[in-house]
């Protein structure tokens, strides 16, 4: 009862009545809905060999709080994009969400197929660039969707067989 009281006498105080407090992002904004920026997914157009071999299935993902083209404006002078230009493949639109952990949340999902791959700097300083994962596009878009309808604790990445799979 001293949880319903401070609940009436806070303003700011706030009660679930729905089991859905709605999608963390949608294909549509509503009017109401503030902004956060977008989920992408990058395709590197390196020449490097392993990247060339496997461009098809070499993803970046991030989340942007700025415009996505605007992230990738110098992709081929840093370690982040592999020194090369990239495409862009995918986009989501998000709105209310904490693009850190949404972003944590998805690098944990592919954890198991991040690229493991050194590139050397201009400078001949090692780099090892982290967002990059080798998942199809079709699993990501999947991830995205179960992050969308709050089923994504139900499934794992398996890389073996790149799909999805019940955890």
């Amino acid at each position: 009862r001293s949880l319903q009281r401070a609940l009436y006498k806070d303003d700011a105080g706030r009660r679930l009545s729905e089991l859905s407090a709605g999608p963390l992002f949608a294909g549509s904004i509503e009017p109401d809905d503030i902004e956060s920026g977008y989920i992408y997914v990058l395709r590197s157009q390196s020449a490097h060999p392993f990247i060339a071999e496997h461009r098809q299935l070499i993803h970046k993902i991030g989340v942007t709080g700025r415009s996505i083209e605007s992230r990738i404006q110098n992709a081929a002078k840093t370690s982040t994009y592999l020194f090369a230009d990239v495409e862009l493949v995918a986009s989501y639109k998000l709105a209310g969400v904490n693009r850190a952990r949404l972003e944590n949340l998805i690098h944990r999902v592919f954890a198991k197929a991040q690229l493991e791959l050194a590139l050397h700097e201009p400078f001949g300083l090692p780099s090892k660039p982290q967002e990059w994962f080798l998942v199809p596009l079709a699993v990501v878009d999947q991830v995205v969707q179960k992050i969308m309808d709050g089923s994504i604790t139900e499934v794992a990445y398996d890389p073996k067989s790149a799909s999805l799979i019940q955890d």
